[in-house]
């Protein structure tokens, strides 16, 4: 399938891969394995749930609350998986809240909730889904991840996972920091994917061909400007621009010149511009609201409405209790994503331990999850 683990070393180019896997990068996204976008059809969604031993111990009510609110809005449509070392307290905590028929329960030791960081990245395969495992280090060894990593393996090796298991434990990727158009585009941040905190030896180019390799995608647009304040994830793309259908990106867009948010968001802005699809056109570009600054503790929270998750027939976004901010986002999100349900979730607890929905959940196309 052309999903090897090892590439041509530093300064390598296309014909060292084709000589290392016998296929050039047409030839392996010409195999028929490709990486979906997120609106592809979904089999359900994965929730890593809080428990007294994370972070969120101190807020535990406030957190489950808004974690009950996203399984809700997920299991009226598809299938829920939630991943939790007491997954019996859990049930009782759902139980009249969510459709149950459509929970599933796996329960196992977990450092957090992060999934969309340390659950699996799928991809469609010609005879089967890929399921690809990467190591998540806890963004650059801030934070302990030794349980987050084993929980990708032992939901395949107990199937619950449907597809082939596909080891890049040697390789630092989080589901957070990079985008698709299922098209073969990959959008993705400098400041994450070339952070000396992940894959230290390997440069831009390397990192380049890791990816157009593992994920099946022909190129890459690398955004090298835009940040959010209180963000732990070394600017993770999901926080700032975001791939849509039809050649879209929805992106944050900060308008207040006193925001300290404001140049590096404007140059953010003149980089997307700059963008071209594989056609030649530019995207389409939609504008989401910058959220008022949100602080606890003295500390600006990472609050952006780039955050959200599509699913079936849906789309979920995170709210911040701020009215016209929130509505703007809304009618910029039913534009990128037309004939879908726009839903607004609470994710000011989600915030405070500097994430938010996107963050807390990951997709699985159909025919993976069981």
């Amino acid at each position: 399938m052309g999903l090897i683990a090892s590439l041509p070393g530093k300064g390598g180019n296309k014909k060292d891969l084709q000589l290392t896997f016998g296929l050039t990068v047409e030839e392996i996204n010409a195999d028929g394995t490709f990486f979906p976008p997120e609106w592809h059809p979904q089999s359900g969604v994965q929730l890593t749930w809080p428990h007294a031993k994370t972070d969120w111990a101190y807020m535990l009510d406030e957190v489950t609350a808004c974690f009950t609110e996203i399984a809700a809005a997920i299991s009226q449509r598809e299938q829920v998986l939630i991943v939790a070392p007491d997954t019996g307290s859990v049930e009782k905590q759902l139980k009249g809240k969510v459709r149950m028929e459509n929970v599933r329960f796996f329960q196992c030791g977990t450092n957090d909730t992060w999934a969309r960081d340390h659950s699996a990245i799928s991809l469609i395969g010609m005879e089967s889904p890929l399921l690809l495992d990467f190591c998540f280090n806890g963004w650059g060894m801030k934070f302990a991840a030794n349980l987050d990593n084993q929980i990708t393996r032992r939901l395949h090796e107990t199937g619950c996972l449907h597809g082939k298991y596909v080891s890049h434990l040697d390789y630092v990727l989080e589901g957070g920091s990079i985008e698709t158009d299922g098209k073969g585009t990959l959008l993705t941040t400098s400041a994450c994917l070339l952070s000396r905190n992940r894959n230290d030896k390997l440069d831009r180019k390397d990192v380049e061909m890791r990816l157009r390799s593992m994920l099946h995608v022909d190129r890459i647009l690398w955004l090298d400007h835009g940040y959010l304040a209180g963000d732990d994830t070394d600017s993770h793309i999901d926080t700032l621009a975001r791939m849509c259908p039809d050649d879209t990106i929805a992106y944050v867009k900060c308008d207040d010149e006193r925001d300290e948010h404001f140049t590096a968001l404007k140059e953010m802005e003149k980089q997307l511009q700059s963008f071209r699809t594989k056609e030649g056109n530019p995207y389409r570009l939609l504008p989401l609201p910058m959220p008022a600054p949100v602080y606890a503790d003295g500390e600006r929270l990472p609050a952006t409405y780039a955050n959200f998750l599509a699913i079936n027939g849906a789309l979920l976004f995170p709210t911040y209790a701020q009215p016209e901010q929130d509505a703007e986002a809304a009618k910029a999100l039913a534009q990128a994503f037309p004939g879908r349900e726009i839903i607004g979730i609470d994710c000011r607890p989600l915030i405070k331990q500097h994430g938010s929905l996107h963050c807390v959940t990951m997709q699985y196309p159909q025919n993976i999850l069981k």
